[in-house]
């Protein structure tokens, strides 16, 4: 024991030396002064957890970035679809439901190594979503410190979302994917895109408005996420996006990382893997107090102060910082010392490898999830109950589908279309005419809430566009040409792809039913020969007026189910031409035309 201080002195000596080296190579100065203990001050900049700060701000930056860059304007090559192509819950619940990992999922591995070796490090140092909460929970904590260190204490309530795991897992299995419901990265990217971005484009145009009322010209658009949208983009549901996203933010308030120690599935796929992790926090009882100061910035509530809950643990580093005995470090593989201990922990004899055990808690780490075996039967129960009710349900049903759950071009079957679809809304965010829109329930039900759909009231599908199949990321919208949409070249003998077909109502058609001279729908159809076609009547009106009325016609070989015929009708209401989804060409089952029709 007395050698300890010489030991001591010498390592002090040591440090003091290499402190006055690298104060040498950094000084101190007005902006940046030395430590207290003297060390230089680029020792605290460069702290673990500084550099974790680091990477979450450029973590979010980069997600931020990215959603700019979906836009026609300015796609060029960036891989827009990143972060939901490195989900690696989005892979692996693909994989389950459709037997493939498509085209870029296979990026889920460079997520799902590093948590094998270090755990949940993608929590907190790449979720944008885990930085959003973790930056508001920040800004807004008015708690103290013991408070705080109440707050962060584990709660069987965290263990809601393994089972919210088991359930999405087991309906994967089954071919129906529901994790883009709650998995944190296709829940942000539909936030952003249907209540965020929006907003802050109206904002932004405001501002430009106000601007150049003032006499000023301000070049803003790079700050618009849709520049040279002719109209500020809407969403259905979009109240209830932006509701949702407030909310689950909002509950930081309450419980700190609300959604991701208690609703995040794709935390728990994490957790379930990090128990394998070979590093993890280590506290040495000879060291540790029981202070409970590590628990004050404990970003998973997993117990650095007791036995390390593994799959909690978001490797924040925050504790190590936090701690005033030096007692918690980052250790490869530790031990278990709860065996090797030597004497009484009540009597205060206890010694490990020769020291004194200060903590009255000898274990260090519990690596599973504590979810009982019973709780993860009753999920997996949960799942196989709930495939039938999804399914069963009228809108996803072949005989009762909804005329208006109109797929974008180069989609899947239906029922591929929803083992395929994570509800991200990338396909939403890239689209310029603002025609693809989140369903509602009474589109697609249940199970296919938020996938995409066309609303040919918004907008309309553009003839030579394919950018929802350019970023979709799981292939329910395959990646498709502009000759294999159009019918062009080696695709002539296959047509081209087809996503509905249009009716007249002439009860609302101006022609028809008010003898009202119009061609809107004519003129605009896109495709050659035209899909719609006219018969010229001459009739003498009710004040005596002679007209000739071009009543329209639809020709169903030629009509693709652009839709813009019913966007452009004059009757706005209730547009006179509007489009369903019989005739789609990506299912045989929904064919509009006979045999004998198509070969006239």
């Amino acid at each position: 024991m007395k050698r300890l201080p010489i030991v001591h002195a010498r390592n002090r000596g040591s440090q003091a030396n290499r402190g006055s080296q690298a104060n040498r190579w950094f000084p101190s100065n007005r902006w940046f002064p030395s430590n207290r203990d003297g060390s230089p001050w680029i020792a605290r900049a460069l702290r673990i957890t500084n550099v974790r700060i680091a990477a979450q701000i450029f973590f979010f930056a980069l997600f931020v970035f990215l959603l700019w860059c979906t836009w026609f304007s300015r796609l060029g090559g960036y891989p827009v679809s990143l972060f939901l192509e490195l989900d690696p819950l989005v892979g692996f619940a693909t994989a389950l439901s459709t037997s493939t990992v498509y085209r870029w999922l296979w990026r889920g591995l460079f997520v799902l190594v590093p948590t094998l070796l270090l755990g949940r490090v993608f929590c907190n140092w790449m979720c944008p979503y885990g930085t959003l909460h973790q930056f508001i929970g920040f800004v807004f904590n008015i708690r103290t410190n013991a408070q705080d260190i109440e707050a962060n204490r584990y709660r069987p309530s965290y263990q809601l979302k393994y089972i919210v795991l088991a359930v999405f897992v087991v309906l994967a299995l089954f071919g129906s994917l529901q994790i883009g419901l709650l998995d944190p990265i296709c829940l942000l990217v539909r936030s952003f895109t249907v209540a965020l971005m929006p907003a802050l484009d109206a904002g932004t145009l405001e501002l430009a408005e106000r601007m150049q009322a003032q006499g000023l010209d301000p070049e803003l658009s790079l700050l618009l996420f849709a520049p040279g949208a002719p109209d500020a983009r809407v969403f259905a549901g979009a109240w209830f996006a932006g509701l949702l996203l407030l909310g689950l933010v909002g509950m930081n308030l309450v419980v700190p990382r609300f959604f991701c120690r208690v609703l995040c599935p794709l935390g728990a796929f994490l957790g379930v893997l990090s128990r394998w992790s070979l590093w993890r926090i280590d506290r040495d009882p000879t060291k540790c107090t029981d202070c409970d100061l590590c628990l004050k910035s404990c970003e998973g509530a997993a117990d650095p102060q007791a036995a390390l809950r593994k799959s909690e643990c978001f490797v924040c580093f925050n504790c190590i910082d936090d701690c005033p005995e030096d007692a918690l470090s980052f250790k490869r593989a530790p031990l278990p010392i709860q065996d090797r201990i030597v004497g009484s922990l009540r009597h205060g004899t206890a010694r490990l490898f020769g020291r004194k055990l200060i903590s009255k808690i000898p274990e260090t780490e519990l690596r599973a999830p504590q979810v009982a075996r019973r709780r993860w039967v009753f999920a997996s129960l949960a799942g196989v109950l709930a495939y039938p009710f999804l399914r069963l349900s009228k809108a996803v049903n072949k005989r009762g589908f909804d005329e208006k759950a109109i797929r974008p071009p180069g989609s899947v079957a239906e029922e591929e279309f929803l083992e395929r679809c994570i509800k991200c809304d990338q396909c939403i965010n890239v689209c310029p005419t603002n025609v693809l829109q989140p369903s509602t329930l009474a589109e697609a039900g249940l199970e296919g809430l938020w996938t995409p759909v066309m609303d040919f009231s918004v907008g309309f599908c553009q003839l030579n566009c394919t950018l929802c199949s350019e970023v979709c990321p799981t292939g329910a919208i395959q990646k498709t040409s502009i000759e294999r949409k159009l019918g062009l070249k080696e695709h002539k003998d296959t047509g081209p792809v087809r996503v509905g077909t249009a009716f007249f109502n002439r009860g609302r058609c101006l022609p028809w039913s008010m003898e009202t001279p119009c061609v809107v729908c004519e003129e605009v159809c896109p495709v050659t020969p035209k899909a719609i076609g006219t018969y010229d009547v001459d009739i003498t009106r009710w004040d005596g007026s002679k007209v000739t009325l071009n009543r329209p016609y639809m020709r169903p070989e030629l009509c693709i189910g652009c839709g813009i015929c019913e966007h452009e009708c004059p009757v706005l209401d209730d547009a006179a031409v509007y489009v369903t989804a019989i005739g789609e060409s990506r299912d045989a089952n929904r064919s509009l035309l006979l045999k004998a029709a198509r070969k006239t």
